[in-house]
């Protein structure tokens, strides 16, 4: 795997995640673990297609990418609410 992020956009995008992570999560400390998962995505205007998306997030990349596929299955109508086929009621 290629780096998510280019050289020139690593500082900002830290910068940028430390503020978002906090500002969701509160301050961090020993312990405590974070409730609010994010992803920010940077790419170049004009660059998006046949370009580089740069990626962070404050969350394991596996988990990262199930919010993802969410996201743009809700975005793209293939998304279905799941039922509560099981239970009784």
């Amino acid at each position: 795997m290629t780096d998510p992020i280019q050289k020139k956009y690593r500082d900002g995008m830290n910068r940028l995640a430390r503020q978002v992570d906090e500002a969701l999560n509160g301050q961090r400390k020993a312990g405590r673990e974070r409730k609010i998962g994010f992803v920010l995505l940077v790419a170049e205007f004009g660059k998006i297609e046949d370009g580089r998306v740069n990626y962070i997030s404050n969350g394991e990349r596996e988990d990262m990418i199930a919010m993802l596929r969410e996201y743009l299955a809700r975005v793209e109508g293939r998304y279905h609410e799941p039922t509560d086929a099981g239970r009784v009621q």
